[in-house]
C-alpha cells in the first residue's frame, strides 16, 4: 500500500531539508517528495499538518535485557517502548545473561525482534563474558549480525587486549564503543565526588575515572587507526579530550544522554536511587561542557543508555542500589528542551539522533534519501504532555523525570512503510 504524508514539515539534516513538503511513500520506500497540492496519489492520505516529518530515529545504546534479565526487559517491551519515544531502530549492548560474545545469542536476540516495530541491532562483546580476560570471536559475531563491538557496563582494564580488541575490529570494518571507567579510580563509588557525596556520606567516583580512561582510547584509536565511540560522556574533561582528539584527525566520536545534560548530581537529593546511573550526574560546569560539547559538534549523538530496572532494586540503599535509569520513552522530550534553549537548531538535534548515529555504526538508516526504506518519526513539536512512569511501555519505571512537563513528542513511527501508532498514548 502507498502511504501519501500530506502537510508535513520535512526535517532530513543528511540532505539538508528543511521544507514543507508532502511525502511519498511506495512499497515501504521513499518515493517521492512533493510540493503541497501539486499532484494527487493513488495513495492512503495521512494529514500531518503542524507535524515534522523526521528519518526515523536511532538510539545506538540501550540494554533490552534479554536474554536472562526478563524481570526488567524484554526484547518485546524495549521495542514497544522505544516506538513510543519515536526510534525506528535500536542498538542492545551485551550485558545479557548469557552475555551477547556468542552468535547464538546474537541470533537469538535477531530472531526475536524480526517481526517487531523497531529494528534491534545487537552490539557483540568485546571480550568473552565481559570479563576482560579473553577476545570474543569478533568475526563469528560480526557474521551472526552484531554491528560494532562493546562491553558496556564494564571498562577493558587491559589497555593490550583493547588494542587487539581495536585491530581486530578495523579489519571487519567495525566499531568499538568503550566504556570508559577506570576501575581502580571508582573503587566502590556510587556517585560523583562532590559536595553532595560528601554531604550524604557516599562514596564518591571522581572525573578523573571517566576522563583516564577517555585518554587511553584516544591514544589506542590513534595507535591502531581503528574507529573508536566513547559512550555516555559526562564530564568536562572528556569533552575536551574527545575535541582535542578530534582537531588532531583521530578516528573518535562520542555520544552523551538526556541525563547529562539535563541533571546534576544534586538529583539525587530529591530522587535517590532513581537518580543513580554510571558514569555518575555531575556538576553545573560538566553539564555546561556537554552542551557546548553538543552545540559545537565535538558530540555526535545523543543516545538514552536505556538501563531498566526492577522497582525492588531501585528500593535497595543507595549504595546497594543497581546503577541505571530507563530513558527511551522519556529522550525526545528532554532533547526538545536543547532546541527551546537555542543550544541545538532543531535539524542539528534531529541530526544527532538520526543520521549522526547511522554514520557511526555504518547503517543505511537515518535519512529519507530516495529509495531508502520508509522508517520515518512524525513529532508533534508542539505536543505538551506531563511524564507518567506509570504508563511507560517499558517494563521498568526507573526515572527521576517522572512528573516533568514535555513539549515535543512523537505521534507515530514507521517501519519499512507499516505504520506503528497505536502504543503511543497521551
Amino acid at each position: 500500500m502507498n502511504i501519501l504524508l500530506k502537510n508535513g514539515f520535512v526535517i532530513d539534516p543528511a540532505n539538508m531539508i528543511e521544507e514543507r513538503l508532502d511525502l511519498l511513500i511506495a512499497e515501504g520506500k521513499i518515493a517521492q517528495f512533493i510540493k503541497p497540492g501539486d499532484q494527487s496519489f493513488n495513495a492512503k492520505v495521512i494529514d500531518v499538518s503542524g507535524k515534522w516529518i523526521v528519518p526515523g530515529l536511532i538510539d545506538m545504546h540501550v540494554h533490552l535485557r534479554e536474554p536472562g534479565f526478563e524481570y526488567k526487559e524484554t526484547i518485546t517491551t524495549g521495542m514497544a517502548a522505544a516506538q513510543t519515544g519515536g526510534f525506528t531502530s535500536v542498538c542492545c549492548m551485551p550485558n545479557t545473561n548469557p552475555v551477547n560474545d556468542d552468535p547464538s545469542v546474537t541470533r537469538f536476540i535477531h530472531d526475536k525482534a524480526q517481526e517487531g516495530s523497531v529494528h534491534v541491532f545487537p552490539i557483540g562483546a568485546i571480550t568473552k563474558g565481559s570479563l576482560g580476560k579473553e577476545l570474543a570471536d569478533l568475526q563469528a559475531l560480526h557474521q551472526a549480525g552484531c554491528v560494532g563491538f562493546s562491553d558496556d557496563g564494564k571498562p577493558v582494564m587491559d589497555s593490550d587486549m583493547m588494542q587487539h580488541a581495536m585491530r581486530e575490529a578495523l579489519k571487519l570494518g567495525l566499531l568499538i564503543i568503550s566504556h570508559c571507567e577506570d576501575t581502580g579510580l571508582v573503587a566502590g563509588g556510587v556517585m560523583h565526588d562532590g559536595v553532595v557525596a560528601r554531604k550524604l556520606g557516599l562514596k564518591g567516583i571522581p572525573a578523573e575515572a571517566e576522563e583516564t580512561m577517555v585518554a587511553r582510547e584516544i591514544a589506542l584509536a590513534q595507535l591502531t587507526g581503528c574507529r573508536v565511540h566513547i559512550a555516555h560522556v559526562s564530564t568536562e574533561g572528556s569533552v575536551q579530550l574527545v575535541r582535542d582528539a578530534k582537531a588532531n584527525g583521530i578516528s573518535i566520536t562520542a555520544e552523551t544522554c538526556p541525563h547529562y545534560f539535563t541533571l546534576t548530581d544534586e538529583a539525587v537529593l530529591d530522587h535517590g536511587t532513581l537518580a543513580k546511573m554510571n558514569p555518575p550526574l555531575r556538576t553545573a560546569n560538566d553539564v555546561a561542557a556537554i552542551k557546548q560539547g553538543l552545540k559545537d559538534g565535538t558530540i555526535d549523538v545523543i543516545a538514552t543508555d536505556h538501563a531498566p530496572h526492577a522497582e525492588y532494586e531501585k528500593a535497595e540503599s543507595f549504595s546497594k542500589a543497581p546503577f541505571g535509569i530507563v530513558g527511551l520513552e522519556t529522550c525526545l522530550g528532554l532533547a526538545m528542551k536543547l532546541v527551546e534553549e537555542r543550544i541545538l537548531s532543531r535539524s542539528d538535534m534531529i541530526a544527532k539522533m538520526t543520521i549522526n548515529p547511522a554514520k557511526v555504526l555504518r547503517l543505511h538508516k537515518g535519512t529519507l534519501t530516495l529509495g531508502a526504506d520508509a522508517d520515518i518519526t512524525i513529532i508533534d513539536p508542539e505536543k505538551k504532555w506531563v511524564v507518567d512512569a506509570s504508563k511507560f511501555k517499558s517494563k521498568s519505571h526507573n526515572t527521576p523525570f517522572n512528573g516533568w512537563n514535555m513539549t515535543g513528542k512523537a505521534v507515530f513511527t514507521m517501519r519499512g512503510g507499516a505504520v506503528f501508532a497505536d502504543s503511543i498514548k497521551d
